[in-house]
């Protein structure tokens, strides 16, 4: 298997697991890892899905052979197949429970995609990151939504041109990942944001992340006033708000944890 998905307790960890070809993805792979994101997201006992790799590297993004099998198909095959990858990028961003991508030695081309499309982004100070599509002729087009959102538009437009490594340390100013900690610790770090998005109101999590969504480039009008005072009251009168704010006032557990 060069997918795996193991659920502990209400984390469910998917693996690429192919370190042979550090973790260089295909269509099969693509197919796997869109089902894997899936199934979790449909899991009523998961709460938290950790992304990582097995091996040395997270991933050296699409596999060269399969490209080049590809650029031999015609131009509507070629959609097709680039529509896959579009809609894994999509099931990792809009998968209903947190992601948390764990990067370690290579993220290169599609890998990028990957990890910013993920929620929260913990990497070992070791990785390396690439945007290396133009050294071959192409663009990192399907990924770009979600590389984009996390570099800023300015960043983008040196690094998907000049194709240059980027350092853990940059990766972290860049916003690429959230954290940079040795390797060593790297299991740990991600076990702290696991633990700390386990004591959250799973319904606000992803409200929260449908606001982000929502107010980061929307005009502060009427229309957002209305819009975000809507939210609001609608979740304070959810059963999950009353339920958090009532566990707080008598000073106990809510009852999803």
């Amino acid at each position: 298997m060069s997918v795996t998905i193991q659920t502990e307790g209400s984390v469910a960890r998917i693996t690429l697991d192919n370190p042979e070809k550090r973790n260089a993805f295909d269509d099969r792979i693509i197919a796997s890892l869109t089902e894997a994101f899936e199934q979790a997201g449909s899991d009523d006992g998961v709460r938290v899905v950790v992304l990582q790799a097995a091996g040395k590297h997270f991933s050296a993004g699409a596999d060269l052979n399969w490209m080049r099998a590809m650029g031999k198909l015609d131009a509507q095959q070629n959609r097709d197949d680039a529509l896959k990858l579009a809609r894994l990028m999509q099931a990792i961003d809009q998968c209903p429970k947190p992601v948390i991508a764990r990067v370690q030695g290579a993220a290169f081309g599609g890998a990028l995609g990957l990890i910013c499309a993920a929620d929260m982004a913990v990497a070992a100070d070791t990785a390396r990151f690439c945007l290396s599509e133009v050294k071959l002729g192409i663009v990192p087009a399907v990924i770009s939504p979600y590389v984009v959102r996390a570099m800023g538009a300015r960043q983008a437009s040196r690094y998907f041109m000049t194709a240059e490594v980027i350092p853990a340390e940059r990766a972290l100013a860049l916003g690429i990942a959230h954290e940079v900690v040795a390797e060593s610790e790297l299991d740990s770090s991600v076990n702290a944001l696991v633990d700390a998005l386990l004591t959250a109101g799973p319904q606000a999590q992803i409200e929260a992340r449908n606001l982000i969504a929502r107010v980061s480039h929307g005009a502060i009008d009427q229309t957002m006033l209305n819009d975000t005072a809507d939210l609001i009251a609608r979740l304070r009168t959810s059963q999950e708000g009353q339920e958090g704010l009532s566990a707080f006032l008598e000073k106990r557990t809510p009852n999803w944890i």
